[in-house]
């Protein structure tokens, strides 16, 4: 699993002009999924996700988690992120899982990561997206796992 991880003041995800989901505080998460990821990789990216310490706390250091600032997760699948364009300029994706195998491990780690105690936002997996977002820093990291 690869992520992409950004602090955000807001997001807001719509398809097709109709809004979907939104949060105020939290973390937009764009979740790539390879064809060798299991469930074992869902429970370690939402273990992380809801433990990061990326917000500041009262000294201006990044000390606290997503849960710390009762903030929110929007996590949205994105295949794009195993995108190979090392040969030519048209990227491949045949990195990233078929969508009978990312689909359910986009779902669980969304379902453990709100066990964990965070609220979680998702998108509409397969669906052509449109994300608005403040990103806050801007902070944003890249976790693979």
């Amino acid at each position: 699993m690869r992520a992409v991880i950004q602090r955000v003041a807001h997001a807001e995800l719509s398809v097709g002009g109709a809004p979907v989901s939104a949060i105020g505080q939290g973390l937009a998460v764009y979740l790539g999924i390879a064809p060798t990821d299991t469930e074992e990789n869902a429970a370690a990216m939402a273990k992380k996700l809801a433990a990061l310490r990326i917000f500041s706390d009262g000294a201006g250091k990044m000390n606290l988690s997503v849960r710390d600032v009762g903030g929110e997760v929007l996590l949205v699948s994105q295949f794009t992120l195993y995108g190979d364009c090392s040969h030519g300029n048209r990227p491949s994706f045949t990195g990233a899982a078929r969508p009978e195998i990312a689909a359910p491990l986009y779902q669980r780690t969304a379902q453990l990561l709100a066990k964990l105690g965070v609220p979680v936002k998702t998108g509409v997996f397969g669906a052509d997206m449109r994300i608005e977002q403040g990103n806050d820093g801007p902070v944003t990291i890249i976790y693979e796992c």
